[in-house]
């Protein structure tokens, strides 16, 4: 992966890339096993992208491949949106106890709006983490992805490339989600087309995270 732009091209490079994406968006439609299934598969993809091959995974149940990432997600999902939760639970209570009342609908209102912009913010945050999390847990399974240091700092050792791998899995999950605006059918081959991106993304920013730094130059004299 020379270019992290490449990503969005990188699975049209695969001859059989339309079948392959259209049965395993097929496989995602069952609820659980198919989700599991998905992030084995796109454990699959990142490992053809890391190792320079311009091939999908063959569609399939990839259940041991995928168990680990998709606890991973699942986890740190549910962390990050835990000040979201408690905002959306004050400003219930407060909007049951005073339905009457026109300061505590203000307060449920406020606690309502912080709940949502928190939870944008934690899919940012959950954005941003998900190449080394994708990395750690690839090498190391479900113990790479709860080293939670280590994941941290592969993600800020070079924030600039996180940020950059991060824009692009953000904006994948936003073509996956497209998928339900199409009458949700389109989600079997936008959830595949966004973990095809994710993958290649992921690949190129293991690349680069771990280049050695290029030396100074020498000033002129």
């Amino acid at each position: 992966m020379n270019s992290v732009g490449d990503s969005f091209g990188w699975a049209f490079r695969d001859p059989q890339w339309l079948q392959k994406m259209l049965v395993q968006g097929l496989i995602v439609l069952i609820p659980i096993v198919g989700w599991i299934a998905m992030t084995g598969w796109l454990m699959m993809a990142f490992e053809n992208a890391r190792e320079g091959k311009n091939e999908l995974p063959p569609a399939g149940f990839h259940l041991d491949r995928g168990i680990a990432i998709f606890v991973m997600f699942l986890v740190y999902s549910i962390v990050l949106d835990i000040p979201a939760f408690i905002l959306y639970g004050l400003g219930g209570g407060t909007s049951s106890a005073g339905s009457s009342n026109n300061a505590a609908a203000a307060a449920a209102s406020g606690f309502f709006s912080l709940g949502g912009l928190w939870g944008f913010v934690a899919r940012l945050i959950l954005a941003f983490l998900t190449p080394s999390l994708i990395v750690n847990t690839y090498h190391r399974g479900f113990a790479g992805g709860f080293d939670i240091e280590r994941v941290w700092h592969m993600a800020t050792v070079n924030v600039s490339n996180s940020v950059v791998a991060g824009l692009i899995v953000f904006v994948a999950s936003l073509i996956g989600g497209f998928g339900f605006v199409i009458c949700c059918v389109g989600i079997i081959f936008t959830i595949p087309f966004e973990n095809a991106i994710t993958a290649a993304a992921v690949a190129w920013f293991e690349k680069v995270q771990s280049a050695p730094a290029t030396p100074p130059t020498a000033p002129a004299t």
